[in-house]
């Protein structure tokens, strides 16, 4: 299946924390986008990966996801290795899409740098003819490289290539983050399982401020942030807000 866009994180909610108010703003627009876990985080405190998969369903349906996929890269250890580029390759190439998204250059968690550069790799490696992959059906696939990489940021307040206005957006993205209702803060199950550094009330208050804190220099009520590792161009400047 083609998609627009192809959202990529290591963790199940790493896509909905820091890229699904841009990913509904797409789909408003007419584009299809499906979703890639790397991982199911199954290193995580809370939760098993049984139940992530799924909330990470449940979340895909509330945003609207063409398609989940879970690669099985071992949270926490996976490596930057040939076998591990190729998996990321084949669904590259299964899914062609224009632009892919994935986790920031940089985090407070290790794994989301890690990741980072490893799906901008094989983004890259994807486009090369030489490289051989093979479909689920055992058919040899044709490169494809996406026309661009985008870093959604995560936890770490990182300086913005640029933002994306998600405001009457906000609202649906947070229900999705909520679909983990095993990861993050549930009212009716305050104290159920270990205190994380995200399980708490004042991380989705931070959620809502971090959005705050990207909209504004754009004069906008709520933005995500995105890091690109190469210079945009534009071919209107009416199109710039």
């Amino acid at each position: 299946m083609k998609t627009d866009i192809l959202a990529i994180g290591i963790h199940p909610d790493d896509v909905e924390l820091s890229a699904s108010g841009t990913l509904l703003r797409q789909v408003a627009l007419g584009y299809s986008f499906g979703l890639l876990d790397l991982s199911l985080g199954e290193l995580g405190s809370r939760g098993t990966p049984e139940l992530r998969r799924e909330e990470a369903a449940a979340a895909a349906r509330i945003l609207g996801a063409a398609f989940r996929e879970h690669l099985d890269l071992p949270d926490g250890f996976f490596a930057h290795s040939p076998e591990n580029i190729r998996k990321i390759v084949r669904s590259i190439r299964a899914h062609r899409p224009e632009i892919v998204l994935c986790n920031a250059p940089d985090d407070r968690h290790p794994d989301h740098g890690r990741a980072a550069k490893l799906v901008a790799d094989a983004c890259f490696y994807s486009g090369l003819i030489k490289i051989d992959t093979l479909d689920d059906t055992g058919a040899p696939q044709a490169a494809w490289r996406p026309k661009a990489v985008y870093h959604y940021i995560q936890d770490k307040q990182l300086e913005p290539d640029f933002v994306v206005d998600i405001t009457p957006f906000f609202e649906k993205k947070m229900q999705a983050i909520l679909a983990f209702s095993s990861q993050f803060y549930d009212p009716d199950k305050p104290g159920e399982g270990p205190q994380t550094p995200i399980s708490g009330k004042d991380f989705l208050d931070f959620m809502d401020a971090k959005a705050r804190v990207f909209g504004r220099p754009a004069q906008v009520k709520y933005a995500e942030g995105f890091i690109c590792a190469r210079t945009l161009a534009v071919e209107d400047l009416f199109f710039l807000k």
